[in-house]
């Protein structure tokens, strides 16, 4: 049996007629991971255009980079202030990444030139004729993204465990809650979450890579520091309330519900099997427009839970 998610004593947000939830606007200037002065300069510098194209070699990587960042970068400043503390305590002693936002591309991308690691755990592989997640357990494998979350949560939990094993659960955390929200992470192993599935149109090269990489520019834009602040200005104590009522499992459900749904493009259903389609996927105007509301509700989401994580496992 997997372990669990500790619970967390984090109360719903209170109704404060803010936008970002339990903590106000100067809260987060006053306390925030990344996005200081300096760094601020820096990302405003890169596209995700540009950041993405690492990501372009290797299309099987959730979100891209910038992806990744700004989803932990939003449940950095959504996180308690002392699970803010506790964070920067341990990535203190990273030699990799001087931030926790920086530090969630770190599966992919541990040690420079080095080939991502725990391959198996960034996603999960269900059968084409699944209803979705009913358990704890991956369906085809020993280890996917779902356990990778539950065993990192604890880890990074523990008082007994060192602080160089909390340091990698917690890196590694921030992306696996990142690649569980992709939907394409939860899909068929056949065709590797859409990495054999071609398109054509706005974007190029495969269906996993679109959602990647070209679909979080179009839903977010060029500017990382613009994406974080105008996805935060989306999310409402409501949203928080809502998003929290889950576990992890209903997270991969949901985002299976998405790898299914006709507009992604990614299977056809023939009775009760979601089917490879044939030939290419086109990614025109109205796709881009159709999934963009779900591409940020997916990194908003993924924000608000990870916060919510992180809050439990330091104990806030």
């Amino acid at each position: 049996m997997c372990s669990t998610v500790p619970k967390t004593g984090l109360k719903a947000p209170p109704s404060n007629n803010g936008r970002i939830g339990p903590h106000t606007r100067a809260a987060h200037e006053e306390d925030t991971d990344d996005f200081s002065p300096r760094v601020t300069v820096i990302l405003r510098g890169l596209s995700l255009a540009a950041l993405a194209l690492t990501s372009l070699c290797d299309n099987a990587r959730a979100w891209s980079d910038p992806g990744h960042k700004i989803i932990c970068e939003i449940a950095f400043q959504l996180a308690h202030q002392d699970t803010r503390a506790a964070v920067r305590r341990l990535m203190e002693s990273d030699t990799e990444f001087k931030t926790f936002s920086d530090s969630c591309v770190f599966p992919d991308h541990p040690f420079r030139g080095q080939p991502r690691i725990r391959a198996p755990e960034h996603y999960v592989n269900l059968p084409r004729d699944s209803k979705g997640l009913t358990s704890d357990n991956c369906p085809k494998a020993d280890k996917c993204v779902l356990t990778a979350i539950l065993n990192d949560a604890k880890v990074l939990s523990s008082k007994d465990a060192a602080d160089a094993d909390r340091l990698i659960a917690l890196k590694s955390l921030g992306h696996w809650v990142g690649d569980i929200h992709q939907p394409l992470h939860v899909s068929f192993e056949e065709d590797r979450g859409g990495n054999n599935i071609r398109v054509n149109g706005q974007c190029s090269g495969n269906l996993h890579a679109t959602w990647d990489n070209c679909l979080v520019q179009h839903a977010v834009g060029p500017d990382i520091a613009d994406a974080v602040n105008d996805l935060l200005e989306g999310i409402t104590p409501e949203l928080q309330t809502r998003w929290l009522a889950s576990e992890p499992r209903d997270w991969a459900n949901e985002s299976f519900a998405i790898s299914e749904a006709a507009k992604t493009g990614y299977c056809v259903m023939g009775g009760a099997s979601c089917n490879m389609p044939a030939g290419s996927v086109t990614i025109g105007a109205d796709y881009l427009d159709a999934n963009e509301p779900v591409v940020k509700e997916q990194l908003q989401k993924a924000a608000v839970r990870l916060a919510h994580v992180l809050d439990a496992a330091f104990g806030n």
